[in-house]
């Protein structure tokens, strides 16, 4: 979809949206069907990926919206605040914000690291950086003059409350049970002029999933009712449902990106 369709297809019309972690994948995609669904300004948050965050701006551009990119460590504090003013600053105002940013501990010189290396940087940048850094929007929103209640969307997992085997499942359980419990807090203190939801995906066929091995594809696969993968539009289509003005009376609920979970895989 692009800018030419018509206004009726575009929710996001006129919207200025911060999605974090948007240098590839999930984040990526979220930002251009953002900018695709009419958002005015996207800005792309990245870490250390610059080249990555630049194609991201670029599509986003191509899509009819005006893209910046900004930086920074969610795993360092001063990084956080200077993130959160900067952001504000350079937008006006935020109508939309995604807290999509974590760490892949799966894939390159983080995948050698131990378990306690693992979980601990996870803990850091998705649990405490990602509360630091929403207590600083939602601040920054309860000052911020408007009709509609901007919308603040977190990433979790569909399987981190009911918890799965392995390290993987021992570091990413709680990790994002924990997210999706602070969402629902956050939720319940800023609700009515704030609304807070949150997205928890399956199995997304992200980096990770393109080198699995054969076990983990066909699990991915049967796990799920529909029998796929998920894709990171999937996950967008639903950021964007949250995200747009239209829908002002959903707050401080978590939808499953998952195709449905199947408890028939063996």
């Amino acid at each position: 979809m692009t800018r030419s369709d018509s206004d009726a297809l575009l929710p996001m019309q006129g919207t200025n949206v911060v999605v974090t972690g948007a240098s590839s994948g999930i984040g990526r995609s979220i930002a251009i069907d953002l900018a695709a669904a009419g958002a005015a300004r996207v800005l792309v948050h990245y870490r250390t990926n610059k080249t990555g965050a630049r194609e991201t701006a670029d599509i986003v551009q191509s899509a009819g919206a005006d893209a910046l990119c900004l930086s920074a460590d969610f795993g360092q504090d001063d990084d956080i605040d200077r993130f959160a003013q900067e952001a504000f600053q350079r937008l006006g105002h935020v109508d939309a914000w995604v807290n999509n940013a974590g760490v892949d501990v799966l894939t390159g010189d983080a995948a050698q690291w131990s378990f306690q290396q693992k979980l601990e940087r996870l803990l850091r940048v998705e649990v405490v950086g990602t509360a630091r850094l929403s207590r600083h929007v939602v601040d920054r929103w309860q000052k911020q003059a408007g009709d509609t209640p901007p919308s603040l969307t977190f990433i979790s997992w569909d399987q981190a409350i009911e918890g799965m085997e392995m390290d993987a499942g021992q570091m990413f359980g709680p990790v994002k049970a924990a997210v999706r419990a602070f969402a629902n807090s956050l939720a319940q203190q800023v609700a009515p002029t704030i609304r807070v939801n949150t997205v928890a995906p399956g199995w997304i066929r992200t980096s990770w999933g393109d080198s699995t091995s054969e076990y983990w594809d066909r699990r991915a696969r049967e796990q799920s009712l529909m029998q796929r993968w998920g894709t990171p539009q999937d996950v967008a289509d639903a950021v964007r449902y949250l995200a747009t003005a239209r829908h002002t009376f959903v707050t401080g609920q978590t939808i499953n990106v998952n195709g449905g979970f199947s408890r028939r895989f063996e």
